[in-house]
């Protein structure tokens, strides 16, 4: 008896066709998942994402395909992430999502990452006039722009949140003065005659504005308490440029015409401390208001290095005067 051969099993034309395809299959799936998943996303570049308290996957699955950050749409991106992602809570807050992040790397900047934080700062001795400008600049706080009282404000760094009020920022900042003149009032030594507390906020911000050294300010507010003990005129620059900058650069000498100005900011012709403050003093400012420098010194002047000598007579104060302006005319200043 002739036995014919049986075709072995799986090697039928047929069968190769149906491994072939299953194999297809399971490749075009793969990749269906990476690029829905782990590819980088469709954004051409850098954008924000602002996450409110309690959303989502869900939710933010579709702020994301709205703004056409994730390959897909919102709904791939949730099958996704339940297949693939951490089940972590969503945090609240403002993100920065990088030029091409995966759909993946996105659910973990928000699962995990950093919220973007937004500083806005008060440098020390900034007046309210351009502090005001820069909120009212700013394109990321709504709301109308409070008064600022000259004085009133703390200079730091602040952080704030896109979608603030410039009324909340505002707040925060005058928060944080009234808390530090708080601390420090109380620990006065009464060495200088400050009666209230918004005499050390006035004098703290001449100060201020008189010296860009820190070591100098104690005995810069040595000096002008010694002054306001006797009566004498303060004669701080600062003081008569005030009223015709509000605060702001002069940019050029001081006229003569100014300096003898009937302007109750004039401290050189008004003895005592002007109506108010000039800037907004820094802390360090407020606390060598409170506690001077014990000196006798009446009297300074530059002396070219961005500082100050100082003097306890008027014939010291005149030969460093012109010590100063040999200086100067070495300079080609005068």
């Amino acid at each position: 008896m002739v036995r014919i051969p049986r075709r072995k099993r799986g090697h039928s034309p047929l069968g190769r066709l149906f491994r072939w395809g299953i194999a297809a299959v399971a490749v075009a799936a793969l990749l269906t998942i990476y690029i829905l998943w782990w590819s980088p996303g469709p954004k051409p570049g850098p954008h924000a994402i602002v996450i409110a308290e309690g959303s989502t996957v869900a939710s933010v699955a579709e702020q994301l395909d709205k703004q056409g950050a994730i390959p897909g749409n919102a709904r791939t991106f949730r099958a996704m992430a339940k297949l693939f992602g951490s089940s972590d809570p969503i945090q609240a807050g403002e993100f920065q999502i990088p030029k091409g992040m995966s759909a993946a790397s996105i659910l973990d900047l928000l699962q995990h990452g950093k919220p973007l934080q937004r500083l806005i700062t008060v440098t020390e001795g900034m007046p309210s006039i351009i502090v005001a400008e820069k909120l009212a600049a700013n394109p990321y706080l709504i709301g109308p722009l409070p008064q600022i009282a000259e004085g009133s404000l703390l200079p730091d760094s602040y952080s704030y949140d896109r979608g603030d009020t410039r009324s909340q920022v505002v707040d925060r900042m005058k928060q944080a003065m009234v808390k530090t003149l708080g601390q420090l009032w109380p620990k006065r030594t009464g060495r200088c005659p400050l009666e209230t507390k918004e005499d050390a906020i006035t004098l703290a911000s001449i100060v201020e504005k008189e010296t860009g050294k820190p070591a100098e300010r104690r005995t810069v507010a040595g000096v002008y308490c010694n002054r306001l003990r006797i009566g004498m005129k303060l004669d701080a620059d600062p003081t008569v440029i005030y009223p015709i900058t509000k605060g702001k650069p002069l940019g050029r000498r001081i006229n003569r015409s100014e300096l003898r100005s009937d302007d109750p900011y004039n401290t050189y012709t008004h003895a005592g401390l002007p109506p108010g403050p000039i800037a907004n003093p820094a802390k360090a400012s407020i606390a060598a208001v409170l506690d001077p420098a014990e000196t006798k010194a009446l009297y300074f002047v530059a002396d070219g290095t961005g500082g100050h000598v100082f003097a306890d007579t008027l014939e010291e104060q005149a030969a460093n005067v012109k010590r100063w302006y040999a200086i100067r005319r070495a300079r080609g200043q005068m």
